[in-house]
C-alpha cells in the first residue's frame, strides 16, 4: 500500500512513522515544503524534540522516504493524508484552511478517485464542504497528540476515531484496521460517525482539556492567594473518582499550538447559539496569565529569567506559550526579562536575552519563573517561582 502524507509537523511526521513500520508492508511518502526538514528526515535526523520520533527514525526499519516535490506523487498512490497546519486567524474568526484545500488541488489534479483522509484540525463542517467543491472521497480523522509525545500517542492512542459517510463505510474500516495494526495496544475503542460530528469531537475535546486547566489553575489562584496548600486541595478532589488525579496540574495557564485555536475556534462555531462555557475558559486563562505575572511583580525583583518557553517537558515548541504573555506584561512593568532556552539559536527573543548556558543563566537572574519544573532547577530551588506542584507535564 502506497501512502503519501502531507505536512511533516508533529501530527504528519508522527502518522509517517507509525505508518511506515516495516510489518505493516507499506511505503510512505512524506511531503513538505521546507527543503531543511526533508533533508533532516532522510538523513534519519528529526526536526522535532520527540523522544519515540528520535528513537524510531535510528533504530526501526521505516519504509519512509521524504520529498520536497509534490510532482507526481499523487498518481499511483492508494491513501493520501493531509496534515498541514491551520493556525486560528483573528480577523476572520475562522482555522485557515486554504493549506488543505491547495493540496486537495493538487492531489486530484493527478489522482481523481484516490481516498483522502484529513488530520488537521478543521471547523465544524469543513469536510462537507470539501464534497460539495471536490467529491465525496474525502474523510476525517481527528487526531488527539501531545506535543513532544506525538509518536507514542500514535502507538498507543485513546481511540480511534473516522469521521465518514454511509457510503465511505468499507474504507473507514479499512483504515481503522490499518490504525489498529498500527498500534502496540491490542484493542483500541473505535468509532465511525459523520464528518461533522467527528470534527465536532476534536474541538469540545481539546475544549474541555483546556476547561480542566483553567479550573484547576484558577483553584491554584484562590490557594496561593489565602495561603493554602495547593497539592493537599487537589490531591483530595481528584480522589473522587468521578474527577479522577489526570490533567489536574496548576501552570501558567494553557497553551501551545492545539487548545489556544481549537477554543476560538468552538467559540467562533457557537455564533448565534447562547452559550458562555467556552468563553469563560477563555477568558479564566487569561485571567491566569495576569494573575502569575502579578504574583512575579509583587516579588520586588528587578532581574527576573524564565526557564524555557515551551509549554511541556522535553518539548521544543513554544508556540502560543502562557509564559509568552506573562513576559509581555512583565516587561510592560518595567522588569528586565532574560531567557533561558536551548533549543533557540538566535540571541534574543520578544526583545529578551537568550541563554543557551543554564548556570549563567542562574547567575544572572534574582528570580527565575518556570511554568514546569526541572531538576537543574534543584540547585537554586530557593529562587524559583513555579506552580508545577506535582512535577509533570
Amino acid at each position: 500500500m502506497k501512502i503519501v502524507i502531507v505536512g511533516a509537523g508533529y501530527v504528519g511526521l508522527s502518522n509517517a512513522i507509525l505508518l511506515a513500520q516495516e510489518h505493516l508492508r507499506t511505503q510512505i511518502i512524506l511531503f513538505d515544503i521546507d527543503k531543511n526538514k526533508v533533508a533532516q528526515l532522510n538523513q534519519k535526523k528529526t526536526p522535532l524534540q520527540d523522544t519515540e520520533i528520535c528513537s524510531y527514525l535510528v533504530k526501526k526499519k521505516l519504509n519512509l522516504n521524504a520529498v520536497d516535490d509534490p510532482t507526481g506523487i499523487y498518481e499511483s498512490c492508494d491513501l493520501v493524508i493531509i496534515a498541514t497546519p491551520t493556525n486560528y486567524e483573528t480577523s476572520s474568526s475562522t482555522f485557515d484552511t486554504s493549506s488543505i484545500q491547495s493540496s486537495i488541488q493538487t492531489v486530484r489534479s493527478q489522482n481523481t478517485h484516490v481516498p483522502i483522509v484529513i488530520k488537521s484540525t478543521i471547523p465544524i463542517g469543513f469536510t462537507e464542504s470539501m464534497h460539495m467543491k471536490f467529491d465525496e472521497n474525502i474523510l476525517f480523522m481527528p487526531e488527539f497528540l501531545r506535543e513532544g509525545r506525538a509518536l507514542y500517542d500514535n502507538l498507543n492512542p485513546s481511540r480511534i476515531i473516522v469521521g465518514a459517510t454511509n457510503n465511505q463505510n468499507y474504507l473507514a474500516k479499512k483504515l481503522i484496521q490499518l490504525y489498529q495494526n498500527a498500534s502496540q495496544k491490542k484493542k483500541i475503542p473505535q468509532l465511525i460517525i459523520p464528518p461533522t460530528e467527528a470534527e465536532a469531537v476534536k474541538l469540545f475535546a481539546n475544549s474541555y482539556l483546556a476547561t480542566r486547566i483553567a479550573f484547576f489553575n484558577e483553584l491554584d489562584s484562590f490557594a496561593e492567594k489565602n495561603h493554602l496548600d495547593s497539592r493537599a486541595i487537589i490531591t483530595g478532589i481528584g480522589l473522587d473518582s468521578r474527577i479522577g488525579t489526570h490533567y489536574n496540574n496548576p501552570s501558567f495557564g494553557y497553551g501551545g499550538y492545539c487548545l489556544p485555536k481549537d477554543t476560538q475556534q468552538l467559540k467562533a462555531n457557537y455564533a448565534g447559539i447562547p452559550a458562555h462555557l467556552i468563553n469563560a475558559t477563555i477568558d479564566a486563562n487569561l485571567s491566569r496569565k495576569h494573575f502569575i505575572a502579578q504574583q512575579v511583580i509583587n516579588k520586588g525583583f528587578k532581574n527576573v529569567g524564565v526557564y524555557r518557553l515551551s509549554m511541556k517537558k522535553d518539548a521544543d515548541n513554544f508556540r502560543n506559550s502562557a509564559i509568552l504573555d506573562i513576559i509581555h506584561i512583565l516587561k510592560r512593568h518595567g522588569l528586565n526579562v532574560t531567557v533561558y532556552e536551548p533549543s533557540i539559536t538566535c540571541s534574543t527573543i520578544i526583545d529578551c536575552k537568550v541563554f543557551t548556558n543554564v548556570q549563567w543563566f542562574k547567575q544572572q537572574n534574582d528570580l527565575i519563573i518556570a511554568n514546569r519544573w526541572h531538576d537543574e532547577l534543584s540547585d537554586i530551588k530557593e529562587k524559583v517561582y513555579s506552580r508545577d506542584i506535582f512535577g509533570c507535564s
